[in-house]
C-alpha cells in the first residue's frame, strides 16, 4: 500500500498546486509519533499527522508560511519541538520536524516513487541542509530507517519509505469477513475476499479489496504472494478444510486463522494427522481467532479482535525485518 500522504501528494501536483512535506526527522523522550512519520500540508487541508494537538497547529502555521512566501521556494528547514509546558502538551520529550517545499512541476517524479512503494518496494531519502530538494532513490546505500545528524547550520537527514506489503487473504465474504475488509482497509492491508457462493458480494464494498468467485476456493492458496495473511472463515466446515490443507502446503505465510471453537480445531488436527501432517506443524494454525480478552460474538466484535491480532503480528514482524538506525541528535535547534 501507499502512505496516505503520497497520494494526497499527488493530487496536489496534479491541479498545479504545490505542497510542503513535514516530517518527523528525530525525536528524544516520549512524542506522539515516531520519527519517519509524515503529514503533507497544501493549500486546501491536511494528509495524515504527525501527532495533532499544539505542535502539529504550529507545524502547519510553519508550512503555510512557506506555501505563501513571496519569493522563490523556500529551502528546506528543520526546526525543534519541546514537547513541554511552553507548547501546551505533557509528553516531555523532543521533537525534530523537517520542513520541504514541494514544487507544483514535480508531478512525474512524484508518480514514478508512488509506483515503487505500490509493488511492495523501498525508497530511501536524502537531504543536506544546503540542498534545495530531498534525493529519492531505491538504494539505502548502507542506511536503513530514519537518522537526522549535525548541527544547526550543517545538518544531514536521511529516511527509509517502503510500501505496506500487507496482503490479507480472506476465505468466505459473511459477516464477519465484511466486517473485517473494514477494519483491515483502515490498517492499509491489501485484502483479497474469495468465496463460492454466486451471490456472496452482493452487499460488499469491493472498491477496496480485490473479489474472487471460484467454485475451488483452496486454488487460491497457491496464487498468494509470500508473507500471506489466512483468515480461513467460509459458511462450509467442509471447504475450510480443505483451504486449511492447502495452505498447510506452503512454509512462507505470516498468519494461518480459522473461525471456530475449540473443538472445531480439535477436529481439524485430527483429520490433518491423520493425512499426514507433521504434529508439530500444528501449531502455525491459530484457531479460536482474535485476541483474548475481548467478549461478545457479534460479527464487528469479533473483527476488531481479529483485526487487533493481524497488525499485532504484522508489527512485530516489520520490527523484526529491519532495525532501526540510531543517530547523534543535532544541536542548537529552533525551540
Amino acid at each position: 500500500m501507499v502512505p496516505e500522504w503520497l497520494d494526497a501528494l499527488i493530487a496536489t501536483l496534479a491541479r498545479e498546486e504545490p505542497a510542503v512535506l513535514v516530517s518527523v526527522a528525530r525525536t528524544e523522550g516520549s512524542a506522539p509519533r515516531e520519527a519517519g512519520t509524515s503529514m503533507l500540508v497544501t493549500p486546501a487541508g491536511l494528509s495524515n499527522t504527525i501527532g495533532g494537538g499544539h505542535l502539529e497547529w504550529q507545524a502547519v502555521q510553519l508550512a503555510r508560511g512557506m506555501l505563501t512566501a513571496p519569493s522563490s521556494p523556500p529551502q528546506p528547514r528543520i526546526e525543534r519541538f519541546n514537547l513541554g509546558a511552553r507548547l501546551g502538551q505533557c509528553c516531555g520529550g523532543v521533537v525534530w520536524l523537517l520542513f520541504e517545499h514541494i514544487s507544483s512541476g514535480a508531478l512525474p517524479q512524484w508518480q514514478e516513487r508512488r509506483e515503487v512503494l505500490a509493488h511492495g518496494g523501498r525508497l530511501f531519502r536524502y537531504l543536506r541542509n544546503d540542498s534545495a530538494t530531498s534525493e529519492w532513490s531505491g538504494s539505502a546505500q548502507g542506511r536503513y530507517g530514519t537518522s537526522l545528524t549535525g548541527e544547526a547550520g550543517s545538518w544531514e537527514f536521511c529516511q527509509e519509505t517502503e510500501g505496506e506489503n500487507f496482503p490479507l487473504y480472506i476465505f468466505g465474504a459473511g459477516h464477519v469477513a465484511r466486517a473485517l475488509v473494514r477494519q483491515m482497509h483502515l490498517l492499509h492491508a491489501d485484502i483479497t475476499l474469495i468465496d463460492s457462493r454466486d451471490d456472496a458480494f452482493d452487499e460488499v464494498d469491493t472498491r477496496p479489496l480485490t473479489t474472487i468467485l471460484t467454485d475451488t476456493p483452496e486454488a487460491e492458496v497457491t496464487a498468494a504472494p509470500p508473507g500471506t495473511y489466512f483468515i480461513v472463515m467460509t459458511h462450509s466446515h467442509a471447504q475450510d478444510f480443505s483451504i486449511c490443507e492447502q495452505i498447510y502446503k506452503r512454509r512462507d505465510f505470516a498468519f494461518f486463522g480459522l473461525i471456530g471453537s475449540a473443538s472445531k480445531r480439535a477436529s481439524f488436527e485430527h483429520r490433518l494427522i491423520d493425512r499426514g501432517l507433521p504434529r508439530e506443524r500444528l501449531e502455525e494454525m491459530t484457531c479460536p481467532i482474535g485476541i483474548p480478552g475481548i467478549a461478545g460474538k457479534e460479527p464487528e466484535v469479533i473483527a476488531l479482535a481479529v483485526a487487533a491480532q493481524l497488525l499485532q503480528i504484522h508489527s512485530a514482524r516489520r520490527q523484526a525485518i529491519r532495525p532501526r538506525a540510531s543517530a547523534p541528535l543535532p544541536q542548537a535547534q529552533r525551540s
